[in-house]
């Protein structure tokens, strides 16, 4: 009998850098709480689409392009960007990779983030600026669950790589890519300290 692995999901984890994190994640989590200060619009925006948290993702997706401290971050992750890209076979010979949009997220509590995947970009990711003990980790979903129809339930022994939800505990300091058609989501952590972290896509033009 012959069996064949095909069509492989990978995501991509790593630190973000070396050294300088400490500095770098209290910099712009000072910026974080600044912002959810004076966002009013992203503050309604939260109330209606993420009650009990805020993000900035209805206000200011594109943070990136305004702010000295995620432009920082941004030239800190696109060597993970290109790495990833790379790894996953993509030809980036006369493309390049450009960060579309950067937003803030802050949850404690019984905060959650729904399912959802990130359309009209090629990869996605989340930096980590503050996880505290007991948060929750990033939930993904096997693209095929939808089509799987009459399929009996997995065992509950099997390797990550053969389940239908996998997750990913994050770190602080820790940036996690994934391509931008996988669904996930991140269930509420019940912890009183605030998981702070940047989402940010990818798209890719030529030249």
């Amino acid at each position: 009998m012959t069996l064949l692995s095909l069509f492989p999901t990978r995501i991509y984890s790593a630190p973000l850098k070396r050294s300088g994190l400490d500095r770098l994640n209290r910099t712009l989590i000072d910026e974080c709480d600044s912002l959810r200060l004076a966002d009013a619009a992203g503050q309604d925006w939260s109330a209606r689409h993420y009650p009990g948290g805020y993000t900035s993702y209805g206000s200011h997706d594109k943070l990136h392009l305004i702010s000295s401290g995620f432009a920082a971050l941004e030239k800190a992750i696109a060597p993970h960007a290109k790495a990833y890209a790379k790894a996953l076979g993509y030809d980036l010979r006369g493309r390049r990779l450009e960060m579309t949009d950067c937003w803030v997220n802050m949850m404690a509590g019984a905060v959650a983030h729904g399912l959802h995947l990130h359309p009209l970009s090629f990869i996605s990711g989340t930096y980590y600026l503050q996880v505290p003990r007991g948060s929750a980790a990033i939930k993904f979903e096997d693209p095929r669950l939808d089509r799987l129809m009459a399929a009996p339930p997995k065992r509950s022994d099997l390797p990550p790589h053969e389940r239908l939800h996998v997750s990913v505990k994050p770190k602080s300091g820790q940036v996690i890519l994934f391509e931008s058609w996988l669904r996930h989501e991140v269930p509420p952590s019940f912890t009183r300290n605030e998981r702070i972290s940047v989402s940010f896509n990818y798209g890719w033009t030529a030249g």
